[in-house]
């Protein structure tokens, strides 16, 4: 029986028109080592040819110092596939590069720019501050536009002044003051680029936005794409008696759908509860009481204000925070993925036991080899590689849900160097999940594995002989049944000659003379066929 059910690789197509660049670049980076920190930013020099633009002392200098660095002392090297310190950006780059618009530096660098940028926008729209007065459509537009035309030149522009300020958030800023110079109605209003903020403000946003696309663009529906693969299976495959086993011995019979269904509803469950995960934003200034903007603009509402803001990025307000955002939605976002991986780790080594008892062949790819030495192999590495990146997943996630809730005093900086690194995790979960994928499409289910099986093992009728038996008042039931089997071969005739000599009601008997290994399953098979009604509300489930 082939269990293609379906499953080919992934659409590997930009996931948002801003980034549809990004699958052509070659250099890569999911954030997994400081060499590939923004290794897919090319190396090469400004187009832009700007002129710079007296806005203060601070900034002119800063200019005048970018504009005349080479892009060769940003980039110290062009990072090739061959020389990534982490196989994300190298070995598996075709499989997780759907994640680069998000969980790359470019997705961090772009995410503030958005932020900062719907942030001037908001404070043009408060009645308070006259001194930032409403945008001309013209003005809004040209101010969208820097989000929706952000590209790698313009990132990379962004990295040469960090390498001025040593501070990658004012980097921004200095960028976007740059952008609009020229511009004569923003130029007016330039200092209110970064108003009141401190860095965490513009950081833990960009870093929800960052998560929230990356989960629902691409972390969600490829669990999705896994579960329905494994609904697939469970509903062809729902008839199929298995053998069961516990402790790894014969253990009452069961059907390879019913099983299949185990996981696919497990999964599903833990998918809900991932997309049902309440992602949090901050925007409270230094310390999280609005210190400097009461001190502004004392008659303005901020905390109103900033509760607007962020709830206007389709990110929930967190009103009680220090100079972060606490991070703790961020450490059950991990924690729920963290399961998940760990459900499938369950999958892919039961899977992996079924292909070495027989259950399950495997198709061959002409070309393809198994083995170096030995010829004939042909072995389940696609179920190996996704539970081996599930456990590399997992100890990245382990780590950002265990450290980031926790902040000396009002905040260190131990957060900002780890939450970097949550590509890491989510890129070796998109591989596992995309792995095992990968090994269930090439399943063919051998039932005469699995018929042989259940023909060599009539010793399973015991359970169902000695509950019968126990109905009808048959004294020591299970000690018979346990004479009959317990290190003893038993076969179809000396089950029939136990069944044939109890006292018991002439239909009693004659049903479980009719029971074999191959029908003793219970309610396995209806359990499989109604599992796409029991998991049905949890299709398209994603974080809002």
């Amino acid at each position: 029986m082939d269990l293609g059910v379906g499953v080919g690789s992934f659409n590997t197509k930009a996931t948002t028109s801003y980034f549809g660049h990004l699958n052509h670049i070659k250099p890569h980076n999911l954030n997994c080592n400081r060499v590939a920190s923004y290794a897919f930013l090319r190396s090469r020099r400004n187009p832009m040819g700007r002129t710079s633009v007296e806005v203060n002392n601070s900034i002119t200098d800063s200019v005048s110092k970018v504009n005349s660095m080479t892009a060769d002392d940003v980039l110290d090297l062009e990072l090739s596939s061959l020389a990534a310190l982490c196989p994300l950006d190298g070995r598996y780059w075709s499989k997780v590069k759907d994640l680069a618009p998000f969980m790359s530096e470019f997705g961090l660098i772009k995410y503030r720019v958005l932020v900062e940028i719907k942030w001037l926008l908001k404070l043009s729209q408060i009645h308070g501050v006259s001194e930032v007065p409403k945008f001309s459509r013209e003005a809004e537009s040209y101010l969208q536009n820097l989000v929706d035309q952000f590209n790698l030149d313009d990132a990379l522009e962004v990295k040469k002044i960090e390498k001025v300020t040593n501070h990658d958030v004012k980097a921004v800023e200095y960028f976007l003051k740059q952008k609009c110079q020229s511009h004569p109605e923003i130029n007016k209003v330039l200092e209110f680029f970064h108003f009141a903020c401190t860095s965490e403000d513009i950081n833990n946003l960009a870093h929800a936005l960052m998560l929230k696309d990356a989960l629902n663009k691409v972390i969600l529906p490829s669990m999705d794409k896994l579960i329905r693969a494994l609904c697939d299976i469970a509903t062809s495959t729902a008839s199929i008696s298995m053998l069961s086993r516990t402790h790894g011995q014969p253990a009452s019979p069961t059907t390879l759908g019913k099983e299949m269904a185990v996981f696919a509803y497990r999964l599903s469950r833990e998918h809900e509860i991932l997309s049902q995960i309440e992602i949090l934003g901050k925007f409270a200034g230094a310390v999280g009481n609005y210190n400097a903007h009461l001190v502004a603009y004392p008659e303005v509402n901020w905390p109103q204000v900033a509760e607007e803001f962020v709830t206007s990025l389709g990110i929930s307000f967190n009103p009680y925070v220090t100079q972060i955002e606490s991070h703790d939605y961020m450490a059950r976002l991990f924690n729920s993925i963290m399961l998940f991986n760990n459900i499938l780790v369950d999958f892919d080594r039961d899977i992996w036991g079924y292909i070495s008892l027989g259950y399950f062949k495997q198709i061959t790819k002409a070309g393809e080899i198994g083995s170096s030495t030995m010829p004939h192999k042909v072995n389940p590495i696609d179920f190996e590689n996704s539970e081996g990146n599930c456990g590399i997943a997992n100890g990245g996630l382990s780590h950002l849900s265990t450290k980031l809730p926790i902040s000396r005093m009002q905040r260190d900086l131990t957060d900002s160097t780890v939450l970097r690194n949550m590509g890491v995790g989510l890129g070796h979960s998109l591989l596992a999940y995309k792995s095992a994928l990968q090994g269930i499409a090439k399943l063919q289910v051998n039932e005469a594995s699995l018929n042989a099986d259940l023909n060599h093992t009539w010793e399973v009728l015991a359970e169902p002989i000695q509950t019968v038996m126990r109905r009808y008042g048959v004294p020591e039931p299970y000690e018979k049944l346990k004479e009959l089997t317990r290190g003893r071969a038993v076969t179809r005739e000396s089950i029939r000659e136990f069944i044939e000599g109890l006292d018991i009601p002439t239909e009693a008997k004659k049903s479980l003379l009719y029971l074999t290994p191959h029908t003793y399953t219970g309610e396995a098979e209806e359990l499989a066929k109604k599992l796409n009604l029991v998991r049905s509300p949890v299709n398209g489930a994603s974080l809002s």
